[in-house]
């Protein structure tokens, strides 16, 4: 196995944690897949795990922070320093802020040394100069006494554009909140198959390999859990006993209320989570029929229901956004459709750092599917509409729209969660019931 060994194991792990955020930001790759990738192909666990995933992601979720303090110290302007020596600025600061088991001198010698090893030596002293400068200032973290939005993009750590987009949708109050929950590692949820083991036997298996899971105060058969590895090798979820699910997915699929007799329709529905735990409230009756434009993604949910035993589960290659009247006609519709993601920037930090014109053409996207999704609905069924951002264009707007445009539905209700509010990820949702002929 290819692993890290020794006393240069650390000094290895912050060079492996800045070739991996440089191919975050080259490739535009996803940094969860990213991480998990790293750490099995390295082998690591424990101490040198915690501090990869601790180095990765606080660099990522704080790279405008981190950068403000670097401009700060820096003759030279963030955009002519090389890609190479400012993630190095960027690890060597984060850990001078923010890591207090690794000593002041340790986090100056080794971010010298890391540039060396990039094979960037000639930036050597820049990199030490910048970095006792800022300790020489007491590391201060240069907030701006401009507009709200630009001190709250330096205290929170998020380009001004979303602060002022969450101001304006949300107001001051919710976008703190929203920000400061969206820094530190979120907790992790999971879906007991029921049809499998009840919570209760999983909490029990789970403790046999030192995992720790707690029942949720509010879900039933939620659990969160801790110190745990890579998810996906442990052998209770590689038989199919849970999935991963965030509490705000659980809450969506439990606004639909689908009975066992119902028949059901997920139009987008990869990678199937929500799928999966519509048709164990089911109790594997009734059926569900889940649909995503993609072959590959919907090969993926058919293998994983029949591993978790959800025999109700339909599987389908569709354009949610053309009508298809082949599919027939549905009790429950949950239209999750695809969005900017900035609900869940806690557990993709790399989406907050996108410019939000990259996702100016989302609402008309989304407006279609709704639109198009709400044919198949019986008269007196449920549509959910839901999201897992925080954008007035991609929620609330995307909702009233459809409803001035469909007089053969009234709103049943509206749910907006903020980032870890109740533990949950951000999310929307907006309900409509089809009136009786």
């Amino acid at each position: 196995m290819n692993r890290l060994l020794g006393n240069e194991n650390l000094k290895n792990i912050r060079q492996l944690a800045v070739l991996t955020l440089l191919k975050i930001q080259e490739k535009n790759a996803w940094s969860n897949l990213a991480l998990d990738k790293k750490i099995r192909q390295y082998g690591l666990d424990g101490r040198d795990a915690a501090f990869f995933s601790a180095l990765f992601y606080g660099v990522l979720e704080r790279r405008v922070t981190l950068d403000a303090c670097i401009a700060v110290h820096s003759k030279i302007p963030l955009q002519k320093i090389s890609p190479g020596v400012l993630m190095a600025l960027r690890t060597g600061v984060y850990q001078l802020l923010h890591m207090d088991s690794v000593p002041e001198h340790a986090a100056v010698s080794e971010s010298v040394e890391l540039v060396r090893k990039l094979r960037l030596a000639s930036a050597s002293g820049f990199v030490n100069g910048v970095m006792r400068s800022f300790l020489r200032a007491g590391k201060k973290i240069p907030v701006p006494a401009g507009p709200l939005a630009e001190r709250l993009s330096v205290e929170y750590s998020c380009p001004v554009s979303l602060a002022r987009l969450w101001l304006d949708g949300y107001g001051e109050d919710f976008t703190r909140r929203a920000l400061s929950q969206s820094l530190g590692r979120p907790p992790v949820y999971i879906r007991v198959n029921t049809l499998l083991i009840s919570a209760a036997e999983l909490i029990l298996r789970l403790s046999k390999r030192g995992v720790t899971a707690a029942r949720d105060s509010e879900i039933e058969n939620c659990l969160s859990i801790e110190h745990f590895g890579a998810i996906s090798e442990m052998p209770e979820f590689q038989r199919g006993f849970f999935h991963v699910q965030d509490k705000s997915s659980q809450i969506c699929v439990m606004l639909l209320a689908a009975a066992e007799t119902d028949r059901v329709l997920d139009a987008c529905a990869a990678p199937g989570g929500k799928s999966f735990t519509i048709a164990q409230m089911m109790k594997g009756k009734g059926e569900v029929v889940a649909c995503d434009l993609h072959p590959k993604r919907v090969g993926l949910i058919s293998r994983r229901a029949a591993e978790m035993g959800l025999q109700n589960i339909k599987t389908r290659v569709l354009d949610s956004s053309v009508f298809d009247d082949a599919l027939g006609f549905f009790d429950r519709i949950l239209c999750d459709v695809p969005c900017s993601g900035l609900g869940v920037i806690r557990r993709k930090p790399e989406i907050k750092l996108k410019d939000l014109s990259e996702f100016e053409n989302l609402p008309e996207v989304q407006y279609k599917i709704l639109k198009n999704t709400s044919q198949y609905c019986k008269a007196g069924g449920l549509l959910i509409y839901s999201t897992c951002t925080l954008n007035p264009r991609e929620n609330e707007h995307v909702a009233e729209r459809f409803l001035e445009n469909s007089p053969e539905f009234i709103k049943a209700g509206e749910f907006v969660t903020a980032p870890l509010e109740n533990g949950s990820d951000g999310f929307f949702t907006a309900s409509f019931i089809r009136r009786e002929v």
